[in-house]
Order: C-alpha cells, then structure tokens, then sequence
C-alpha cells in the first residue's frame, strides 16, 4: 500500500483521501495508518485461521481496521453492529478470531463479548474504558514502514443471521474477492474494479455488509472515499453535492426515504456528479426505481445475488428499462435456471424457484457446516437463493416470491428461526410463526403470528416484542404480533408460511 498510496500523494498532496463527518485523511495520512495497523495486525496473536473482527459502526477507523487487515494479511470479520453482546460472542468463537477492534458506540457489548469468548486482545478508538487498548496508542507503538506484501491475502469471513436460530459464517466468494497470490498483487487487483476510475466513492451502508465494505476498499484503488457514519435522505444529498462523489451502493430503502423528501429539499443539491449508483439487498419496486431513473438519470446498476456467492444477476438502467422489474440476466460464472418442485426445468415465463449453476461448481460454501452448505444445493454446483422467479425468453429474471423463510427488511436479512426460538419460551405463548409482510419503506418486515396457551391471561403486542427485544437485536425482532388460532401446521408439524403471507402481500397488491 505504501508506495501506491506515497505516490498518490506526491500527486495529488492536498487531497483527502478518506473523511467522514468527525474528521479527513490525505493520502499521506492514510499511508501511516494503514502501515501503522497491517504491520501491528502481522505480530499479533491471530490464531491459526489469522482472524480478526471489526465490531464498530461507520468510520474512518472502520475502513483503516478492516483495509489494515487485509493488508496484514489476515481475514476479517466484519460485525453487525446492532447485535447482542451474547450474538458478537457466538461469532467471535466460531470465527476464531483473537483480536477485535470496536468503536465507541459498540464498546461494552464489544468488551463483554470478546470475554465470553476468551479473548483478552481489544483495541477501541474514541473510548476510554478499562480493559480497552487505545487505538491511537496501538498505532502509535507499531512501526510506520512499508509491511511486507509478499503474504498471502485473505478474504473476509461474513456472517448472515441463521436458518435454525444462529449465524452462518461464509467467506467472501472468488466473485467479490480481488484475488492473488500475494497481498501486493490483490491491491493491484483492486485498482482494476472500474468504480476506482470514476471519482470519489460514498459509503452509505453500514460496512459490515458486502457492498459498503467492498466501496471502502476502493481507498486502496485510488479512489478517494466519503464515509457517512448514519443515513440520512438530505444529508446524502447534500455530502454528494458537497464532495462530488462519483459512485455509491445503495439499497431500495435508501431510495424510498431518498424520494420522500419535499421537492424544494431535492432541488437544493446537485448530484449531477453521481455516474453510478449501484444497488442490492432486494428486488426495487417499479415504481421507485421508475422515480429514482427519473430524477438522477439512467446510472442505475441492479447487483442481485448474496454475500454467499456475490452478484448472480446484474442489469442496467437502460436494460431494465425495457424489462421493467426483473433482476437482470445470470452474469459469469453463474447461470439461472428456474425449476419445477422435482427440479425440472420450465418452459419461459413460467414461475418456479430460482436456481444458479455456478460453472467454478464451488456454490455455496458455509464455515464450519458441510450441512448448510450441501443443503443450499440440488446438486454440486447448483445452488438457491430461496426465490421463485420467472425467466423471459431473452434470460431475464423476474423475482416473485420467496420459498425460503427469510426477508429482507432495509436490505438486511433476518430468518424468523432467530425470534421464533426466542419467543416460544415466553410464559403465555404456546406456538409462534414469524413472517415478512410489506413495509412501505423497509420493504418487508417481521410480523409474528402467536398462539396463546389456554390457561394464561391476554398478552399484550407490545409485552411481546419487548420480550425479543430484551434477548435478541431489535432489527431481528417483530415490529408487529397478531393473535391467532390456529397456524396451520401439516401432519408434520411443518408451517406453509407462504400461505400465511399471501393475505398481507395480496392485500398490497389489490
């Protein structure tokens, strides 16, 4: 990194290369850090697998920690920072990982979880609490010299909530990992994603996800970038008229709070410097993708896929233009394949769930669970997403409805398992289905459906929720309960959840 990034400030030394709204780095500045970091991150203690994990909402020092691992050549964990102490420790523990970086607003959960899991290595920026190694003292004591890139790099090691209650662990795929035998080769590896080239990127999403932590890596591109640490619908605007940002990844959500904004809000920034914005995490509606093309132009790129295996199907605005709703068609190594329940293919234009042949016949690759893993295919190399689509006769992919159980509420995904597991121990419930229903702005979210027991007094909705709320992260939890009589369970004992969510998106629909 080092003579990448000297070079670029011998260029260009009056540029910031990296800032968010507490503070800006030039290119100089980010050099010392990052060498700083990657050379302190080479003599720690990692463990076998070289793990460690960022457990810290957005920031300057959340790029540098997560960069500065990879440079270090170890593999990092990035964190979802609303979880539980009790969740980060289960990560941490099945990751491996022995050294984590938090923030100030993650650092008691942060502190408590790397001691359930026995790990006395913690550094923290902004804080001062005992137990916590500063960060800035932690750079402080390392040496500022080019590290050696001979090493190999890395890739991160992601964790998506989890189909029976816990997290699934999977490494960044081939498709979304810049490759290379040595970490100097994977930074020049870097330099070719064609975002670097267009200017400033802005990191809207927290970056524990993919796509905001893939746009903060563009540093190492040349890319300068702008990190917001919140969204916010006008502050967006006005940061991408301020720094004349080029490129962001976006979510659905961000457009619908995007276009709610009053039109004299609108026309007061500029966001003609904008050439691509590139958007995941959930099928668009029509509509808002319509307004979205309308006002900022035809810049749109539509990334479906997973963190699993990266983007399966890609199309651009001009394209969706004329294929209004679909996804886009299978892009490389991947080919869509939609299926009969028996695993036949169909004919065109005929709804079935989704499949995607992965020519590599990697697929879908769980750590530490050969189950989940063989359970994501039909067959090696075939694998599912958990959607039903159609396909036209050109290729394109039009998602319809889901056949697996999880939603996608903002952009993020929440499986039901998780809450359904914390709400049958409460006192008064005897049975419980959680299920995605519409939201205007989130797209979906968590309604649970309960059965109360016989001999127990009315439960409140909102005792309810709380009681998830006081045991699981409250984005995973329900926002709203309906009391119900009966859920509809087989011979089994299975749910056809489907079926209990056609009222709700039906009644959305008519």
């Amino acid at each position: 990194m080092t003579s990448f990034a000297r070079s670029i400030a011998a260029e260009r030394p009056e540029e910031i290369a990296l800032r968010d709204p507490r503070q800006a780095l030039t290119w100089l500045d980010v050099d010392n850090v990052l060498n700083r970091a990657a050379n302190a991150i080479r003599i720690a203690d990692t463990g076998p697998d070289l793990r460690i994990a960022v457990f810290a909402e957005n920031g300057v020092e959340t790029a540098l920690a997560n960069l500065g691992g990879l440079i270090g050549g170890a593999s990092v964990v990035p964190i979802n920072f609303h979880l539980t102490a009790e969740e980060v420790a289960y990560i941490l523990s099945d990751s491996g990982a022995k050294l984590v970086f938090i923030g100030p607003e993650t650092a008691e959960r942060g502190l408590e979880a790397a001691a359930l899991a026995g790990i006395d290595q913690v550094v923290g920026w902004r804080c001062e609490i005992a137990g916590l190694q500063s960060w800035d003292e932690w750079l402080a004591a390392s040496s500022p010299e080019e590290p050696d890139t001979s090493i190999p790099p890395r890739p991160n090691l992601l964790y998506t909530s989890g189909t029976t209650g816990r997290p699934k662990g999977t490494h960044l795929p081939p498709t979304m990992f810049a490759g290379g035998d040595t970490v100097e080769a994977h930074l020049q590896n870097l330099k070719l994603n064609p975002l670097a080239a267009l200017g400033p990127h802005l990191v809207v999403g927290p970056m524990y996800h993919t796509g905001p932590l893939s746009g903060a890596r563009l540093l190492a591109a040349g890319a300068p970038s702008v990190i917001l640490t919140k969204f916010d619908p006008e502050n967006t605007l006005k940061t991408i008229d301020e720094y004349k940002t080029a490129s962001t990844i976006m979510v659905p959500t961000h457009f619908v709070r995007l276009l709610a904004l009053d039109e004299a809000t609108k026309a007061k920034y500029d966001t003609s410097s904008m050439v691509q914005v590139s958007h995941t995490g959930a099928k668009c509606p029509v509509d808002i993708k319509r307004a979205m093309i309308e006002w900022w132009g035809p810049l749109f790129i539509d990334a479906y896929g997973a963190s699993e295996v990266g983007t399966t199907c890609m199309i651009t605005s001009a394209e969706w233009l004329e294929h209004p709703g679909s996804v886009g068609r299978s892009v490389p190594p991947f080919t869509a394949q939609v299926l009969d329940d028996d695993g036949n293919p169909l004919p065109a234009n005929t709804e079935g769930k989704l499949y995607f042949k992965d020519a590599t016949g990697r697929g879908v690759v769980y750590h530490n669970d050969p189950e989940k893993s063989a359970a994501a295919h039909i067959a090696p190399g075939i694998f599912t997403l958990g959607e039903i689509a159609y396909m036209d006769a050109d290729g394109y992919v039009y998602i319809t409805d889901r056949f697996s159980d999880m939603i996608v509420s903002g952009g993020v995904n929440i499986y039901p398992a998780e809450a359904e597991q914390v709400l049958i121990d409460h006192p008064q419930i005897l049975d419980v289905a959680c299920i995605g229903i519409p939201h205007p702005v989130m797209g979906e979210e968590l309604k649970a459906m309960v059965i109360l027991k016989e001999d127990t007094q009315n439960a409140q909705a909102d005792e309810v929720i709380a009681f998830c709320r006081d045991r699981l992260s409250h984005y995973k939890c329900p926002r709203t309960v309906d009391f119900v009589e009966d859920l509809g369970r087989n011979t089994m004992g299975k749910i056809n959840k489907r079926k209990l969510r056609e009222p709700f998106w039906a009644a959305q629909q008519s």
